[in-house]
């Protein structure tokens, strides 16, 4: 199955970023099969002296239909996408397709989009849209399952343009998520029935069940958000502050439902089921009752591409035993992988996927030597090192996408770990125990108010240990490429550690000395940038000044106390720079609203002015309006000869539509943040 994986996810990569036509990859794939086809009838001796042709053929044919299916998925492909018909006149059918989830302005959901009306009529479409609707006193009467038409224009999905942010867009799309919808009364009806599915609607009852248990049973919300993130993946009520603590600490995994949850659910599945291995009907009986009972608790918890993982490893695991056989650990890891990329090829893309697929194969790989490093008599003591030895390998492959991704390491995993991990199981068996003995108040109340004091002991833990000054290093500038050379260099030494071929570790530290100087050459870079940065922020005001490896601020000093935005849009930007924030620059002046580098001159207007008439127009190259100022286009354009105009996303939508109305007519080159994004410029 490794083998057969690795053409397949070639040919799905190809597909996604080469733009490969459906017609080459379905001819290319009947001619590569009626190829294969052909060398079987063959005789043996020129099959084997040709097996090598078959091999090829073979791996184009996997890697074709690798293509095929990603196309398959690829919204465009399909005919009655939602995409090729949408106008600001549409009115569209749509159904929800999960329940409204409280936000800070507004409720939202996610809704397939089922008919779009044309002049012919009601035609059946495809596609989804998130829907926010407007915050009042009440919620809309609507839940899962509701049809609704919509007679306001949909909006596109966009991405902020912030250097080094995250894609929401790109994000949105690989889920066929393309549009979204701001909602208030009059502008939707809801239609008298309802396109529940019958399944997901008792999954939805039954976590609402289990929520009203957990929050009745455990009063405070900080504490009962913890509970419902470790026993069904509901995360919704979590403290993002809490979150950030259990990130920074390496412990984040636990409140997300993953393998670990997983196998504790198996391991006491195995246990109950221990005293009946004698009866005749648990030989089949057996299985069925624990794959069941996984797949029913992944769907509960929202069926991500982590605990999908886990749920089909086991669920090969269980049917391999029960038929006698028992697989490798590779092959079962490569065939789930497999089956998981066949229902859902964008997994491949989802960093949960990725890190649970890195983190069970590098403790599958490394665990074992590393344990038998080490050997203690004292049973206590060798538990202990074998959940370290665990801890420290599933960190070796995981390493590159930790930093790729979140540009952090988190120092004091090991010591985290150690001791989250244990409690987490407590926890989570002490939720089923609290589950089963919920009808009986005085249990109910023993067992609530000990899931309680371990859950703060939990958090008081992880929230302490994030306080330590050394507890994560942060802001790590990591590119795409160094995230290959890492991998390189690691896949070269461990390769070389089992192995002992010298080829092997030359190609390992070959990468690794590649590493280092990528990385000096993107510091030598970065020493040497001289830039301006126009962060796109919704209602603020947000410039970045970079010189060297540090940055001057020019923007709304309430956005400095909202660290969440600033965690959100500035720090991915100043890590992908490498800068860190200061009150003066060295080589960029920056005199009132006038910032001079050596090659550009910019000009930041954020209030009322009044300009006398020049004597000859001032030259500037960029003119930044931002924060809702009275200013007249016209007279600005006779005082200054400027190349373009910025208009940011402080200032209210109707006042950027004047300003680019005036622009317009005045053949003046003009950028609007909120609708094109970020803007850079070399100074």
């Amino acid at each position: 199955m490794v083998r057969l994986l690795i053409p397949f996810v070639t040919g799905m990569v190809l597909a996604e970023y080469t733009g490969l036509s459906a017609g080459f990859t379905c001819i290319t794939s009947i001619m590569f099969l009626l190829l294969f086809l052909l060398m079987q009838w063959l005789p043996v001796v020129r099959k084997y002296q040709w097996r090598w042709i078959t091999g090829i053929c073979l791996n184009l044919l996997l890697l074709s239909v690798g293509a095929i299916r990603m196309q398959l998925q690829q919204s465009s492909s399909r005919a009655n996408w939602i995409g090729h018909y949408l106008t600001d006149t549409s009115k569209l059918i749509v159904t929800l397709q999960e329940p409204l989830v409280s936000k800070s302005n507004s409720y939202r959901s996610l809704a397939s989009i089922n008919w779009l009306y044309r002049k012919q009529g009601w035609e059946r479409v495809s596609g989804h849209v998130l829907l926010y609707f407007a915050k009042d006193s009440t919620p809309p009467p609507i839940r899962y399952g509701s049809v609704l038409i919509l007679r306001q224009p949909l909006q596109r999905i966009t991405g902020s343009g912030n250097p080094g942010s995250f894609d929401y867009a790109t994000y949105c799309a690989r889920q066929d998520i393309h549009y979204q919808a701001f909602l208030r009364k009059g502008s939707y009806s809801v239609l008298d029935r309802s396109n529940a599915n019958t399944v997901t609607a008792f999954l939805i009852r039954t976590r609402n069940a289990v929520l009203t248990i957990i929050r009745k049973a455990i009063p405070s919300a900080q504490t009962y958000s913890v509970a419902e993130a470790l026993l069904i993946g509901y995360r919704d009520d979590l403290d993002k502050e809490l979150v950030l603590a259990y990130s920074n600490t390496g412990v984040v995994h636990i409140i997300a439902i993953s393998g670990l949850h997983l196998g504790m659910i198996y391991g006491l599945l195995l246990l109950l089921l221990k005293p009946f291995r004698k009866k005749r009907w648990l030989h089949w009986g057996r299985p069925l009752i624990i794959v069941s009972v996984l797949w029913g608790f992944s769907l509960l918890a929202g069926a991500g591409a982590s605990i999908l993982r886990s749920v089909v490893m086991f669920s090969f695991i269980v049917v391999g035993e029960s038929l006698g056989r028992k697989s490798h650990i590779h092959n079962t890891l490569a065939a789930s992988a497999c089956c998981l990329l066949l229902y859902y090829p964008y997994f491949l893309w989802d960093v949960g996927f990725q890190l649970s697929y890195t983190a069970v194969l590098s403790i599958v790989i490394f665990m074992k030597p590393l344990y038998r490093c080490l050997y203690f008599n004292n049973q206590l003591l060798k538990a202990a090192w074998q959940l370290s030895a665990i801890t420290l390998s599933a960190q070796v492959f995981t390493l590159p996408l930790v930093l790729y991704y979140f540009h952090q390491f988190p120092n004091l995993f090991l010591f985290t770990n150690f001791i989250a991990v244990p409690l987490s199981g407590i926890i989570l068996y002490g939720e089923m125990l609290l589950l089963l003995v919920y009808p009986v108040d005085l249990l109910n109340q023993l067992t609530g108010s000990a899931l309680s004091f371990f859950i703060n002991l939990l958090n008081r833990l992880i929230e302490q240990t994030s306080r330590l000054p050394f507890a994560v290093t942060g802001n790590i500038p990591f590119s795409l490429l160094q995230f290959w050379l890492l991998y390189g260099a690691l896949t070269g030494i461990t390769a070389w550690l089992f192995y002992r071929r010298p080829a092997w570790l030359i190609g390992g530290l070959g990468c690794a000395a590649t590493l280092f100087l990528a990385g000096s050459f993107t510091r030598i870079r970065q020493k040497q940038q001289q830039k301006l940065i126009v962060y796109n922020i919704p209602h603020y005001r947000a410039i970045d000044i970079l010189d060297g490896a540090h940055c001057l601020f020019l923007g709304d000093a309430r956005l400095r106390t909202n660290t969440s935005l600033i965690s959100y849009h500035l720090l991915p930007a100043r890590t992908l720079y490498g800068v860190s924030e200061r009150k003066y620059l060295d080589r960029i002046e920056v005199s009132g609203t006038l910032v001079a580098g050596p090659h550009k001159k910019v000009l930041v207007i954020n209030q009322p002015v009044t300009l006398p008439v020049p004597v000859r127009k001032i030259r500037v190259d960029l003119i930044i309006l931002g924060g809702d100022p009275d200013i007249d286009l016209g007279q600005l354009a006779s005082r200054f000869t400027c190349a373009e105009y910025i208009f940011d996303s402080s200032n209210p939508l109707w006042k950027i539509r004047y300003w680019k109305k005036a622009a317009d007519s005045l053949h003046l080159r003009h950028h609007t943040i909120s609708e094109q994004g970020a803007y850079e410029m070399d100074l």
